[in-house]
């Protein structure tokens, strides 16, 4: 029996990193084997170019070396860990995965979505996540929580309009593919979040 591959995305401040902690115990409290993992990275080759891609170098990174970094990351993880997990019937659960891609460098960045298509396909296959659930709230209010963290990463260190259109990338996605994204309003108090993240994914298990 193989397992599921869940993947959480979203905005900067949305809070993936305290509701994929939730999805993580949720699970567990099922009797479910739960890898927790997250992209890009994974693997320590992955995690190396996570650094790179997140760090602020004094040479530019170009737009096309960012894309061509975040699948060849992917690749690794892909190979290394997502696949093993599933196939000994493991359940992964992945904080962003070639959602964000389509969002950041597609939306984002307005790279061209075909080699993006393209590269998705030659990496990873048939692979796809089961479930993606989209944490989603205006981009003032994710940066404002986003900014209370401490320091940002290169990302983050993006104009406002650069993650409008993160956003609306994410958007039309779940529109194109509402059967596997779903939405989840993250400006609502966090018991409601949940609540809405555990309708999503109790379909698996119920």
């Amino acid at each position: 029996m193989l397992g599921r591959f869940i993947s959480l995305e979203g905005g900067e401040g949305v809070g993936k990193t305290t509701n994929i902690a939730y999805i993580q115990s949720l699970l567990e409290e099922q009797n479910i084997s739960v890898l927790l993992t997250r992209e890009p990275g994974g693997t320590p080759l992955a995690e190396a170019m996570r650094q790179l891609l997140l760090d602020k170098n004094q040479e530019e990174i170009t737009e096309q070396a960012e894309l061509l970094m975040m699948f060849a990351a992917r690749a690794q993880h892909i190979k290394h860990v997502i696949k093993p997990a599933l196939e000994r019937g493991v359940w992964v659960l992945c904080d962003r995965f070639t959602d964000s891609t389509y969002a950041y460098q597609g939306g984002g960045r307005a790279m061209d979505i075909t080699t993006i298509h393209w590269l998705e396909n030659f990496v990873q296959g048939e692979l796809r996540p089961d479930l993606t659930l989209l944490l989603d709230a205006p981009v003032q209010v994710g940066m404002n929580r986003a900014a209370q963290r401490g320091k940002l990463d290169r990302f983050e260190l993006e104009k406002i309009t650069f993650f409008e259109k993160v956003r609306q990338a994410y958007l039309a996605l779940a529109e194109q593919q509402p059967e596997r994204i779903k939405v989840v309003d993250a400006t609502q108090t966090l018991e409601l979040v949940q609540a809405s993240i555990h309708q999503s994914i109790s379909q698996f298990y119920l």
